[in-house]
């Protein structure tokens, strides 16, 4: 269609030119026949040019006229365009970054307002979209007749395609980190705002997850930054498999990373998660031909409980992820009130650490490890102990990683092996001693030759020795670990694999590392006697396939004739637990080894319960509308013990008040003076700490709303009208001190 038949009739005689009152040809106001020549020639040039088109449309929005160029560029035949609705042609692009996304074209053809420069996509009735997406933007202004009726509209468009991918990738880059393709920081911290501020007035939660690599420098240390990026990129791609369309993850920089949940408060199914993205993450990671082991740790914070805006959130998630690599590293941990400073903790704690290891203030327990059809010891695993002045017994799942983010682990771990050689080079012959080695000290450079001198210092024969090892050390480079295992073997001393079956690669670290013995993790056999779990047969599996490889096994954990039984059924010739004895010190196990014969009859409990935990704190007890206060004592997944009231008969139904919104409903199950049992409802939940929790906790909105004090909730915005009701009655139960 020709641009001139838009101008057809502008040369004809008006009525009222031909009734001689306007103006003639050639008099203002009056296009004249070669002025309306020049005018069609300047606009078709316009158009072959390709500078910009033109377009109308009829009263009903209908395409009437569209430059020839522009039916070229589209692709399309001028039938499928002419008479068509251009909303139906068009639409604005929801994707277009900074467009008013509040004017569609359809509203702006509706109101008939004036068009300028709107960015609209190609979409001919929105199915078979070609290939190549087209935009355009487009101009246009309201027409009306001599009566002041609507026309249509009049047009003009000019194709942006290339400059508008240009902006849709740079607004892409401006939100997305560009190794992974993951959100950056900028889009995580909008994100999380948004979903607040939306969620605080709906009084719905939202979880958000940090997490950073562990062991992620050594990899660009030893493999190179380029291997890093790879492994960056498959991190990414693992985190995205697991959440799914779940949340949003985001790469911060470096080798963080962080994780939203909407919707998400059940404290057990996070801490399921969380577990998950560990051992997922901690798989090896093949780059190029080399192999790389990582982890990580989570720290987990949940609007609204701890927190209501961004910065509290964010802050409380750094603070858990902070608790989680100081206490051992692949771990989660929920955010608590009560977390304290952990970078100045574990400045301090380093301090002491150096100081106790100089003052020779650290010394070494030994765990039996003992021949089931005899009961008779054949080793003993050594394990650090140390009892700081101040803060008591200390953990060894708190000190070592300390030690092993500083140059302590290499000193400590020599000062064990030494120690533990000389402690058993006085034992029976048919004894022999296990040490620990940490992958920091396996990885270091001269490692065989401490073991050597160990060895020749104290006098042990070398097969005599056993080095526990984890899947850790083979991350790195395979070649330096291959030197290491044959010097090693080359000594003469006993290797073991440690933590078997917690990791997913075990079985290819068999296939050439030269291991003596596999050992069971206590997580498997902690649920061995449980009729919903798999542990059983995985101790079966592991068992047998050692016996296969010619190698020993021994099962760690064994607390209860229940798990006893079962295990020896699987084949189990050697156990390490409880049930034998516990860690003793020096002095104990030389008197045990005394008589000259060292045997230890099993003995413990018939079945296996799940751990109660000893405790000393306030909580607080509901029973209809009183609440007392009362000390809690002991703590399983299950039930509780409970001291500070009296006359509560069995079966009566109560509401635990364990702070922070956590409310476990429960029934006693027995009573006695003052003291209280109780199973829970609905079990707890790990904590991630060893600790136990609640799955849900209590909105801060409902807990302002029966009265609770504004001082023990999370900042925030509660009703004024927040007051605690008057009990209906008087208290059934008497409160004592305790």
């Amino acid at each position: 269609m020709a641009v001139r038949n838009l101008f057809r009739g502008f040369g004809d005689r008006s009525p009222a030119a031909e009734a001689g009152n306007a103006p003639q040809f050639g008099e203002v106001g009056v296009i004249l026949p070669s002025d309306l020549k020049r005018r069609l020639e300047v606009l078709e040039d316009f158009e072959q040019a390709g500078i910009g088109w033109l377009w109308a449309s009829d009263a009903e929005g209908r395409l009437i006229y569209i430059s020839e160029n522009a039916v070229q560029k589209l692709e399309q035949p001028l039938e499928n365009l002419l008479a068509q609705s251009l909303t139906t042609l068009f639409e604005t692009d929801p994707y277009n970054p900074g467009e008013r996304s509040d004017r569609p074209l359809a509203f702006q053809l509706s109101a008939r307002n004036k068009i300028i420069d709107l960015t609209v996509r190609f979409a001919p009735g929105r199915s078979k979209l070609e290939e190549r997406q087209t935009w355009w933007s487009i101009s246009g202004h309201p027409k009306y007749d001599a009566n002041g009726d609507f026309i249509g509209y009049r047009g003009s468009a000019k194709d942006i395609t290339a400059e508008y991918e240009r902006k849709l990738e740079d607004s892409r880059l401006a939100e997305f980190d560009s190794l992974t393709g993951l959100a950056n920081r900028h889009r995580m911290n909008r994100k999380l705002e948004t979903t607040l501020a939306a969620f605080k007035s709906a009084k719905r939660a939202c979880t958000l997850m940090m997490l950073d690599l562990d062991r992620f420098k050594h990899v660009n240390d030893t493999l190179g930054h380029q291997a890093g990026d790879e492994l960056l990129k498959q991190v990414a791609e693992r985190l995205g498999r697991i959440i799914g369309d779940r949340g949003e993850i985001g790469r911060l920089g470096g080798d963080e990373f962080q994780i939203i949940l909407p919707d998400l408060d059940d404290r057990g199914k996070l801490g399921e998660l969380a577990t998950k993205l560990i051992q997922i993450v901690s798989l090896p990671y093949a780059l190029g031909d080399e192999r790389a082991l990582i982890g990580t740790s989570v720290g987990i914070a949940i609007a609204p409980y701890d927190g209501l805006e961004k910065d509290d959130l964010t802050r409380n998630s750094d603070l858990a992820l902070y608790s989680a690599k100081n206490g051992g590293r692949g771990q989660f941990r929920f955010y608590s009130a009560d977390l304290k400073d952990e970078a100045e903790e574990a400045r301090l704690l380093e301090e002491d650490l150096r100081a106790a290891l100089l003052a020779d203030e650290l010394e070494l327990h030994y765990q039996p490890v003992v021949r089931t059809k005899d009961h008779m010891v054949v080793g003993l695993e050594a394990l650090m102990r140390w009892e700081h002045a101040e803060r008591g017994f200390i953990s060894p799942g708190v000190f070592i990683p300390i030690a092993e983010k500083s140059n302590l682990i290499n000193m400590l771990g020599e000062w064990a092996l030494r120690r533990a050689c000389q402690d058993a080079a006085n034992w029976p012959v048919t004894v022999r001693v296990a040490v620990n080695v940490s992958a920091v000290q396996f990885a270091t450079p001269g490692f065989p030759a401490i073991v050597t001198n160990a060895i020749a210092a104290s006098g042990l024969a070398p097969d005599r020795l056993e080095l526990e090892l984890t899947e850790s050390v083979f991350m790195g480079d395979s070649e330096t670990i291959d030197d290491t295992f044959n010097a090693l073997k080359g000594l003469g001393v006993r290797l073991a694999l440690d933590d078997f079956g917690t990791g997913y690669s075990s079985l290819s670290y068999l296939r050439s590392a030269p291991f003596d013995k596999l050992k069971v993790d206590k997580s498997f056999v902690d649920s061995c006697t449980q009729k919903d779990q798999n542990s059983a047969k995985i101790i079966a599996a592991i068992i047998g396939l050692s016996d296969a490889l010619g190698m020993e096994t021994t099962v760690e954990g064994v607390e209860a004739f229940d798990q006893f039984n079962l295990v020896c059924s699987k084949g189990a010739r050697f156990i390490q637990g409880y049930i034998y004895s516990k860690p003793l010190k020096l002095e104990a196990a030389l008197d045990r080894m005394s008589s000259g014969e060292f045997r230890i009859e099993p003995e413990g409990p018939d079945r296996h319960r799940p751990e109660r935990r000893s405790m000393f704190r306030r909580i607080g007890v509901i029973h209809l509308d009183h609440r007392y206060e009362a000390l809690l004592r002991d703590l399983s997944t299950t039930g509780a013990r409970i001291e500070g009231l009296l006359g509560v008969p069995p079966g009566t139904d109560l509401v635990l008040d364990l702070g922070g919104g956590q409310l476990a409903v429960c029934v006693v199950t027995r009573s006695s003076d003052a003291t209280i049992a109780v199973e829970f409802e609905s079990p707890l939940v790990s904590d991630g700490a060893g600790g136990l929790c609640t799955r849900h906790r209590v909105s801060p909105y409902a807990l302002a709303a029966a009265g609770m004090p504004l001082t023990s909730l999370p900042p925030g915005k509660y009703p004024a009208e927040a007051f605690s009701a008057a009990p209906s009655g008087p208290p059934l139960f008497m409160q004592v001190a305790i």
